[in-house]
């Protein structure tokens, strides 16, 4: 199974959102993933939590462990996972992600209904449609970015058991055949989180050794959680037509019935968070556009 690496960065006030997108583009090879980040969806409650203290700018996903050189100086903080994705995936991935961003009409499902009366639950943290996120969502959707289609990075970390791994694949089938189907979702990656062999819960080698090269750079976590060593099991990146489709999926009575039965009670953390590769190519589009006339 082929190493991919999963990085959020937060960039300092030298290099412009653009000019770092363009740098991070050109790498050699090109991020499999290069996305915008927008906000969190569920944020971690045990592993990495100083995920939530740093506003990310960008999501990567890449064949290499490494960021172009070029974009060091203008880091302020850095987090990655190195992760196993199956071939298969990695191989389709161009072709079949540009019919997900830039899909057909035909292709992309029409709402089912289910926000006209949405069922409504008290937090957002078990993937359940709060009133606060019911609110956010439709402020959002009425943007630009809002309108298009949202990548979704999921973080996982199962609780003990055998059975626990079998609640999720439940859950999984069923998002894949039905209720995340149903609303045009596509868990487009996946794949396990790599862990150092190693008895040190600092990270691996490589993420060591580049925090200490880039100067005045923050590594915030590295998978794991020092004094628990607890860690991300596994990850995924689901994408939806817009964030209407997300958010009709989880105000539907049959996506929770699945959810609040398989999904919930199988993971012992999990955090998503929402991105949008959209916002990403209308930037490089518009330098394009600027370098033509």
């Amino acid at each position: 199974m082929p190493l991919a690496y999963v990085h959020l960065v937060h960039l300092s006030s030298s290099i412009s959102l653009p000019a770092a997108i363009r740098a991070l583009s050109s790498a050699n090879p090109p991020p499999l993933i290069l996305s915008r980040v927008i906000r969190w969806m569920i944020v971690p409650s045990t592993i990495d939590t100083s995920l939530l203290r740093t506003p990310w700018d960008l999501l990567l996903i890449t064949s290499s462990p490494k960021l172009p050189s070029a974009i060091h100086p203008h880091l302020l903080s850095h987090y990655s996972l190195q992760v196993g994705i199956p071939s298969r995936l990695t191989n389709s991935l161009p072709s079949h992600n540009q019919a997900l961003l830039h899909p057909e009409p035909k292709a992309v499902p029409a709402l089912t209904g289910s926000l006209d009366k949405p069922r409504l639950g008290s937090t957002s943290q078990t993937l359940e449609l709060s009133s606060d996120l019911f609110e956010w969502i439709e402020a959002f959707k009425q943007t630009h970015v809002g309108s298009g289609a949202m990548s979704m990075l999921n973080l996982l970390a199962f609780k003990p058991g055998a059975e626990h791994h079998e609640s999720y694949k439940r859950y999984g089938q069923a998002f894949a055949s039905s209720i995340g189907k149903r609303r045009g979702g596509d868990a487009k990656l996946v794949g396990n989180v790599v862990h150092a062999k190693s008895s040190s819960t600092s990270g691996s080698a490589s993420s060591i050794t580049e925090a200490k090269e880039w100067s005045g750079t923050k590594t915030v976590g590295n998978g794991g959680n020092n004094e628990t060593a607890e860690r991300w099991d596994e990850f995924a990146l689901a994408h939806y037509p817009s964030i209407e489709h997300f958010a009709d999926m989880l105000a539907s009575e049959d996506y929770q019935a699945v959810n609040l039965k398989d999904r919930v009670p199988s993971l012992r953390d999990t955090c998503i968070l929402c991105t949008s590769e959209i916002a990403v190519e209308e930037i490089l589009q518009q330098d394009a556009g600027k370098s033509k006339l």
